[in-house]
């Protein structure tokens, strides 16, 4: 049997600190992104699809790290607010492309203004060098893991 006093305490592993985090910056820019009717799933394909031309979905998922079928549901829900159109592609009439419509692409540079408001509130607190280097760690340990994609949840 293993003693108690053998077991690590929850607080002892970075990936504990790193959660908590990562939930409250998210859960924070969640909740603005939820007073413009925008998920955060939503706000990333607003955001991939920002000043591009046309775009095919199995570009935007394979971009994005997503599926199709995501992309899809998340296409759809972002035309029912009339933020996004789908459209036939130019070259091959079968084929579909997705683009911003006037209003999603005058939304982004509000809701990536919200983004930019919410890193300050959380990481306000650290030099510009600790900023730098906690960057740096982070892309660090995604590229060993092989972490790639948006994260939407």
């Amino acid at each position: 049997m293993t003693s108690v006093s053998t077991v690590s305490d929850l607080t002892t592993h970075l990936g504990f600190w790193l959660r908590m985090v990562s939930n409250h910056v998210s859960q924070a820019f969640a909740q603005k992104l939820a007073e413009r009717e925008v998920t955060v799933a939503e706000w990333c394909v607003l955001r991939t699809l920002y000043g591009r031309d046309p775009t095919p979905p199995s570009r935007v998922a394979d971009e994005m790290g997503m599926t199709r079928g995501a992309i899809t549901k998340l296409a759809d829900r972002l035309i029912a607010k009339a933020l996004l159109r789908r459209e036939a592609s130019a070259e091959d009439g079968r084929a579909q492309t997705l683009a911003l419509t006037e209003r999603g692409a005058d939304l982004v540079p509000e809701l990536a203004a919200l983004a930019d408001r919410n890193d300050e509130a959380f990481f306000a607190c650290l030099a510009e060098e600790e900023r730098r280097s906690l960057e740096r760690l982070l892309k660090r340990l995604a590229e060993r893991g092989g972490m790639r994609g948006v994260p939407v949840a």
